[in-house]
């Protein structure tokens, strides 16, 4: 089994204006494909992320788990 990198961070929603996710920056179409895709295609999509999340404008509606999680232990410290 090979290890494939991913930019996700588990915060998957669609920005309706960009067509990127909120949490990678990836669209739906590369999102479906990642497995499929070649390492030197992965690598490409992963230097434009940055950029592409700077564009989205919204942010998601709702509070993630992970954020949930993660802001517990803060308020719990």
């Amino acid at each position: 089994m090979v290890d494939v990198k991913s930019p996700c961070i588990l915060v998957c929603s669609i920005d309706v204006i960009s067509g990127c996710c909120f949490g990678c920056g990836r669209t739906r179409a590369e999102i479906a494909n990642w497995l499929s895709m070649s390492s030197q295609e992965r690598d490409t999509v992963m230097e434009e992320l940055s950029a592409r999340l700077e564009q989205v404008e919204r942010r998601p509606r709702r509070e993630t788990r992970r954020a949930r999680i993660a802001r517990q232990r803060m308020e719990g410290q």
